[in-house]
């Protein structure tokens, strides 16, 4: 029981913070605006950590690799803590136990970003029905605009209705299932 509740805690916590980073990376990889509530959340609950990674680890091509290095940092240091707990032993392969947590989490990553974009769809989607203008509005925008571009090309709208965000939603649970078989096949091989 103690043990469930310890990883209960460990995954809710580690996970938030993970999924504050990944939000951090992908707006600023999506040029979405950081001054609205939202966006001062974001950074003030991860300045502390993403700050001070700056300065080891520059950025590139404008992406901010310090964000996206540490979520897959913080991912690791969960899946080890699950580890521990359960009380698995790394000391027999410790190399090989990193290189399998750090592929585990590569794969959670993607699967958690595409949580991300799924939960982001469904929220910019309810603004635009209920108040297209709400403060808000913009930065759902923002970080859906990309990826219902790709549809929107194809796909017409049909009376009134844009049907990309729906499509999106298909693509990304599709990946997603992929990507937790993934997850699980690797998990347990740890």
């Amino acid at each position: 029981m103690f043990v469930q509740i310890g990883q209960f805690l460990i995954e809710t916590l580690f996970g938030f913070f993970v999924y504050l980073l990944l939000l951090r990376f992908y707006m600023q990889v999506l040029r979405a605006p950081f001054r609205n509530p939202i966006g001062e959340f974001v950074a003030a609950l991860t300045n502390w950590a993403v700050l001070p990674a700056r300065r080891v680890t520059p950025g590139l091509f404008g992406l901010d690799l310090a964000s996206l290095l540490l979520a897959w940092l913080v991912e690791i240091l969960m899946r080890l803590a699950m580890a521990w707990m359960r009380g698995v032993s790394l000391a027999a392969a410790p190399g090989a136990a990193f290189a399998m947590l750090a592929l585990l989490a590569v794969i959670e990553l993607a699967r958690l970003s595409l949580n991300l974009l799924i939960g982001v769809v469904i929220v910019q989607v309810v603004i635009s029905w209920v108040n297209p203008h709400a403060p808000f509005a913009p930065i759902f925008d923002a970080l859906t605009r990309p990826f219902y571009r790709v549809f929107r090309r194809f796909i017409p709208a049909i009376g009134n209705i844009d049907l990309s965000p729906l499509f999106v939603l298909i693509v990304a649970q599709v990946l997603q299932i992929a990507l937790t078989s993934l997850s699980l096949k690797a998990s347990t091989l740890f």
